[in-house]
Parts: structure tokens; sequence; C-alpha cells
């Protein structure tokens, strides 16, 4: 169907999507991660696409194959799709898609015998949710645990700074944080706070090799000393000159890498 009013009722979902009011959907945008959305076998709701992208073969062959199993499909000229875009330049192309949900057991059911996992505890900043998904599944993490107040993985931004890592790896969300303390300790997976200061080790020094859950935390604060406490041990990573500390999605690849490093070798 051809859309003209932007007061049209799959656009006013779509703005609902997108702004996070409706936590049930989330909202796709831009060609590559429409891709990644459809291979990853997601429950495609709508499809919201510019005439001009679809007059391109790639995206033509992409909004054919959406429109195979979504349930409703529209056109819009590029002024109504820059009124649902996140983004100052519209992509050309919105999935609306089923939120992907795991619960603990599913969750624990995608795990190999030696899991690597980042628990994001407290990240606000959606771009660096995002970050960190992309660089674990980079480095080999095999699931991503976001705590209760932690920036949704889900959210048009972490999704765009996830490149569709977030629909690749198994995401464990609103969880309480000792909860997944307990949770992890019950499934004999050590965690590692990433701590600043009073660290117990160097974060070379650390054994990553047997089944590991790494703790990263906000991006102001970082972990307070009683999360850090709960976890079974801390390492830091060492810094020259007056730098205090490192991005959050900065620290977390290099502490991954080195997970990476003392895993293959």
């Amino acid at each position: 169907m051809k859309i003209t009013s932007r007061d049209n009722s799959l656009l006013r979902q779509a703005r609902e999507v997108r702004d996070g009011k409706a936590r049930e959907s989330i909202f796709v945008e831009g060609l590559r991660l429409c891709e990644e959305a459809l291979r990853s076998n997601l429950n495609i709701e709508a499809v919201i696409y510019s005439e001009h992208i679809a007059r391109k073969d790639r995206a033509a062959n992409l909004i054919h194959e959406l429109e195979s199993i979504a349930a409703t499909t529209a056109s819009v000229s590029e002024k109504l799709l820059e009124s649902i875009s996140y983004t100052k330049t519209p992509q050309g192309i919105v999935v609306i898609a089923a939120r992907p949900q795991l619960t603990e057991t599913q969750f624990k059911a995608t795990q190999s015998t030696n899991p690597l996992l980042v628990i994001l505890h407290g990240i606000n900043n959606p771009v660096n949710v995002g970050a960190i998904l992309r660089t674990g599944e980079a480095a080999g993490a095999t699931g991503v645990i976001a705590t209760r107040g932690t920036s949704d993985p889900f959210s048009p931004k972490s999704l765009r700074g996830a490149m569709g890592a977030t629909f690749r790896l198994p995401v464990w969300t609103d969880a309480e944080f000792q909860e997944v303390i307990d949770w992890c300790r019950a499934h004999k997976i050590q965690t590692a706070a990433a701590a600043t200061v009073n660290a117990k080790q160097s974060y070379v020094d650390f054994d990553w090799r047997i089944p590991t859950a790494l703790v990263m935390g906000a991006e102001s604060a970082g972990l307070s000393e009683k999360e850090v406490a709960a976890t079974d041990e801390s390492v830091n990573i060492p810094m020259q000159g007056s730098t205090e500390s490192l991005n959050v999605a900065v620290a977390a690849g290099i502490l991954l890498y080195e997970a990476y490093r003392q895993r293959s070798a």
C-alpha cells in the first residue's frame, strides 16, 4: 500500500516504536540493518520504504523478500520517511519487528561449555552499548546480559552501533545485578569486574580461558565498591600519564581481546 499522510496509523506506530513507547517491538532502519534483521529470522511486523530506494536493485530485492513475510508493507515519500527516521538523513527503509526476548532459561540454552559473557550494568549511552555488542561478537563473546537500567540494546542507536551483532548474539535484558551474579556463580562462571582502582590484578594476568563473565559499569562512575565486591575478581587496564579512565566501550574492547588472545593460544 502507499501512504500519503503523516498521521497514518502505521507511521504513528513507527514513531512510538522508535521512541521506545512500544516496548514489544523494535525499530530497525537502513538497508544493511534490515538485511541483518531478515537473515536473523526476526518476526517482521511491518516494512516502510521510500519510493526512491525501491528503484535500486539491492533494495528492491530486499523489499521483495520482506514483503513475503511481513504483515504490512507500505511505500512512502522521502518526506514522510523523514518523519519517522531517527537520523537526520533518512536511510530509505524501516522495519518494525517483534522484540527478541530471551528468558534466563533460554539464554542458558544458547551457551557453550566455556562461555564468555559480557554483563552491561548501568551503561546509559546506547552508542556505547551497541559498540560493546559489536566488539563482543568480533572477540568471540557468546552472549550479553544487560541489567535493568542499562540502555536498551534494541534501541535504534544501539542497533546502529552494533551493526547487526544484537541480532546474532544471545541477549538477556532487564535482569537484576545480583540475580545475574548469582546466576553466574550457580553455573560456575567466574565474574570479572572492570575496575579502575583497587583492582586485584592486571587484565593480562587474569585467566580468561575458563567460563567468564566480564562486568562493565556505567560510563561516569563505573561499578560501586559493593558491586565490585560481589564479583569473583576485579581487573584493571594500566594507563600512562594523567588519564583516569577509558571510554567504557574502548575498555571492554581491550579486555575482550585479551580474553580472545588467551582463548586462542
